[in-house]
């Protein structure tokens, strides 16, 4: 039986996943939508497309395995379904990553004024550069799989020989997902770099408009205000969302204790549904768009308060 606490912080878990899958499938419909009008596959709608549909299979990934581990126990802990669920969480999460760095390396390469060689020659390859970075996300998933492949928490819990077997087991499978987000760890140290230099060529930017005294609300520093918003918004949400994966990996070695699992949940739906969200009202297009369905939604609601006798 849960309790009301545990109840609560389910009913903002199913909240946030609502949110995160329409607000990815959103994104991934109106960038689908512009490379069909457009007749061309532009990068930000391959970027943005990629992130959406590896962040709604990544919210389902979720949802999927906290039902199953919370309610059926004995399933999830029978033959290989929680190493499945592994498996593809791996694939999406590091893609959902992936994608999001590709996103910031995109908005900093546009946006960012240096006048270094190596950042002219990035800026003048900049769909060579994504492209690159994106496939290297294939190389990830080769040293990925291998560790996941060990034996589970799962496994490990159903035979239990010694307490000190045990505990050796269970530090070899924290160290196994240590490892397993090392690779995570270096990408979201490259967005913190993008993000200093970003603010960086913000205060430069500012400096420069100060000494020529026309003002700081040019369109360029409105560029550099709206991409470091992405970006710091990106820093903070992954943040929670890598500690609410520390969480829930806490959580599987005490079996018992369903609170530490759903606030591990709750923690970490919120990087997937909130970026999203922060994506839509940034970007002018997404912004457009969702205004555009949401209009005949109120009409809609408006009218049948007024049937409502």
């Amino acid at each position: 039986m849960l309790s009301t606490v545990e109840g609560l912080l389910i009913y903002v878990a199913v909240s946030e996943s609502v949110l995160g899958v329409l607000g990815n499938g959103f994104i991934g419909v109106v960038s689908c939508i512009d490379c069909v009008k457009s007749k061309k596959i532009p990068t930000v709608s391959l970027i943005l497309t990629g992130l959406a549909s590896s962040r709604f299979c990544l919210i389902w990934i979720i949802i999927t395995d906290a039902y199953v581990r919370m309610f059926f126990p004995d399933t999830y802990l029978s033959g290989n379904l929680s190493q499945n669920i592994a498996h593809f969480w791996i694939i999406m999460n590091q893609s959902s990553i992936w994608f999001a760095t590709s996103l910031n390396i995109f908005y900093f390469l546009k946006i960012a004024n240096y006048s270094h060689c190596i950042f002219l020659w990035l800026k003048g390859h900049i769909n060579r550069v994504l492209l690159l970075f994106m496939g290297s996300l294939l190389i990830s998933w080769l040293f990925a799989f291998p560790s996941i492949a060990k034996p589970s928490i799962n496994d490990i819990m159903k035979n239990r020989s010694s307490t000190w077997l045990i505990a050796l087991h269970k530090r070899e499978y924290l160290t196994n997902h240590i490892l397993l987000n090392i690779g995570v760890i270096l990408v979201f140290v490259l967005c913190l770099i993008t993000c200093f230099l970003l603010i960086t060529s913000l205060w430069r930017h500012n400096r420069k408009m100060q000494l020529n005294a026309t003002g700081f609300r040019d369109p360029s520093t409105e560029a550099h205000i709206k991409a470091m918003k992405t970006l710091v918004s990106f820093i903070i949400l992954f943040i929670l969302y890598f500690v609410g994966t520390a969480i829930q990996i806490s959580s599987s070695t005490m079996p018992e204790n369903n609170l530490l699992l759903i606030i591990g949940i709750t923690t970490r739906l919120l990087y997937p549904c909130g970026h999203s969200l922060i994506l839509i009202l940034g970007n002018r297009k997404l912004k457009q768009d969702f205004l555009r369905v949401l209009k005949p939604l109120k009409c809609w609601g408006k009218e049948k308060l007024l049937r409502i006798p």
